[in-house]
């Protein structure tokens, strides 16, 4: 499932459900153990911890898997930090051996 798309504002809050990808980037503000999956950027099979004290960062498009907390929404959309990066790969080329070009001057 997905958090409600209506989640456009920024800042608002929310508490997401278990199997929610979130839309947003948001920061943890209620909690002490919100467990979500960031394999697909750290390569970690182990879930990491987000509360309000140590790890509050999340990511848009990170699976939640266990829940007890709120969050804030901090980016939404181009504003988000997967948004940044694709389009930093998007706009960066690269040789056929996988390193970045120079750019003439």
């Amino acid at each position: 499932t997905q958090l409600s798309s209506t989640l456009r504002s920024v800042p608002s809050t929310t508490k997401p459900s278990v199997g929610d990808y979130l839309p947003t980037d948001g920061l943890v503000v209620e909690g002490t153990d919100l467990k979500v999956d960031e394999s697909c950027v750290t390569g970690e099979a182990d879930l990491a911890k987000k509360n309000e004290d140590d790890d509050a960062v999340l990511f848009s498009g990170k699976q939640v898997i266990e829940v007890n907390g709120r969050m804030i929404v901090v980016a939404v959309g181009p504003h988000s930090q997967a948004r940044v990066i694709f389009d930093l790969l998007r706009n960066t080329k690269f040789d056929s051996d996988g390193n970045k070009k120079q750019e003439k001057k």
